[in-house]
């Protein structure tokens, strides 16, 4: 799969997870938390920036944080803008 379409699904996710902690769904953030862990394995880590590894790093160690994985989703999607 192309890694723009892969990081950019992968930015939605993790939006979507943060708006289901913010909100108080937890069910729907863990759902979608799930969907994210998936798509990481999508991504073709070769052809990325180091600083992109250290971020799905990050992903995969989220706690149930609905700020740092808006933070993370931002990366990605800033990634994905400036270099794919």
């Amino acid at each position: 799969m192309n890694n723009k379409i892969a990081l950019e699904s992968l930015a939605m996710d993790l939006k979507r997870v943060a708006l289901g902690y913010n909100r108080g769904s937890v069910v729907m953030a863990q759902r979608f938390y799930q969907e994210a862990l998936e798509r990481i394995k999508e991504v073709d880590t070769a052809s990325i920036r180091p600083y992109l590894k250290t971020v799905l790093h990050q992903v995969g160690e989220l706690q149930e944080d609905a700020e740092n994985a808006l933070r993370l989703s931002i990366l990605i999607q800033n990634y994905t803008q400036t270099y794919l």
